[in-house]
């Protein structure tokens, strides 16, 4: 039950091109930074976690045929960090891991401009090792929030394909299924780019556990009827009091099911939660292209000249989340005081 995005060898970051799927399974081959840039602002690879690892890949190609004196390097280094930072502004896994490297390079006193480079994609590679890691303590702490047969609800992907392979959200789902605890999950379509339809529904599939799809405006009528026992969902962007940036419709999920009664968990790594920001206000929502929405995979679907409004994300307030399924294990309200444990450790 692993589905990893991104692999790294010899100066070569290769991606799995997720447009393409479920029809194909093609990998994309970046051996330089725009090209990285260009694979995340694309969509090639997404997902916060996963976007990050690439970007962190992405710095290292960056500078990997620098030549020049240390101060120089410097520069080059943070003029490639700020741009692959601006390729998707909500998500702030992308920015945590470029900061990290830039930090682990700063902090060392090697002159030598090959060795500052190795450095560089060492730590790459290490924050890669890591989210499979913390992917797994979080589906081990998650998977507790579920009994056998219990009917779950989820939105977009956060599964393998956003993370270094097993998962936030869907990794609670195959850590309960490991542990025979045999879950049907519901996943919504996911609008406009239907990661819900295609990601999720691909994953679970090949993972033997049992999916069904269904449009996003359904699940209200699914709550209703009493047939979703909990919703689960990934982030993007967690302020430090709680308020969640996740895929837009997000919020919807969590409004209805706090409305009928259902538990509402958002399964995220510390290196997700943005202690530098009090609220949800604060976090920076993407608007991407109208073509998203006006052409369903190269199809017009709408009039040529109507208006369209396509935000990536919303945020879900606080106090709509049952709990947090973090690496730290299940963080239940007061967020303001079990958010601390991740805070000592991540805020800067």
């Amino acid at each position: 039950m692993a589905f990893p995005p991104l692999r790294f060898k010899d100066s070569i970051l290769q991606l799995l091109d997720q447009r393409k799927l479920p029809q194909k399974e093609v990998w994309l081959s970046c051996s330089n930074s725009r090209q990285v840039y260009q694979a995340i602002r694309n969509m090639t690879v997404r997902g916060a976690p996963a976007i990050g690892l690439a970007g962190g890949y992405g710095l290292y190609l960056g500078i990997a045929n620098f030549k020049g004196e240390r101060e120089a390097f410097f520069r080059k280094l943070k003029e490639q960090a700020e741009y692959l930072k601006s390729a998707r502004p909500t998500g702030v896994n992308l920015r945590n891991i470029i900061d990290r490297l830039i930090e682990r390079m700063a902090e060392s006193r090697l002159e030598n401009i090959p060795q500052l480079k190795r450095r560089a994609l060492e730590e790459a590679k290490r924050a890669h090792k890591e989210d499979d890691q913390i992917c797994r303590k979080i589906g081990q702490a998650g998977s507790s929030l579920f009994q056998k047969g219990d009917r779950v609800l989820t939105h977009c992907n956060a599964g393998g394909l956003a993370t270094s392979g097993y998962g936030t959200a869907l990794g609670v789902i195959y850590a309960a299924q490991e542990k025979g605890r045999k879950l049907h999950v519901f996943a919504d379509e996911t609008r406009p780019l239907l990661q819900g339809a295609r990601l999720t529904a691909w994953e679970l599939n090949k993972s033997g556990i049992p999916c069904t799809v269904l449009c996003d405006n359904a699940a209200a009528s699914l709550m209703k009827a009493r047939k979703i026992d909990a919703i689960i969902v990934g982030a993007d962007r967690i302020a430090a009091n709680g308020d969640t940036a996740n895929k837009i419709g997000t919020y919807n999920l969590a409004a209805l099911a706090q409305w009928h009664g259902i538990p509402f968990y958002v399964a995220a790594p510390g290196t997700t939660f943005d202690f530098s920001i009090r609220s949800g206000d604060q976090i920076p929502i993407e608007n991407r292209s109208r073509r998203e929405v006006t052409e369903n995979f190269k199809k017009r679907i709408t009039p040529p000249e109507v208006n369209v409004l396509n935000p990536a994300f919303d945020v879900t307030p606080h106090s709509l989340i049952t709990a947090f399924v973090t690496e730290a294990g299940i963080l239940k309200p007061p967020y303001g005081k079990s958010l601390l444990k991740l805070k000592k450790k991540y805020a800067k």
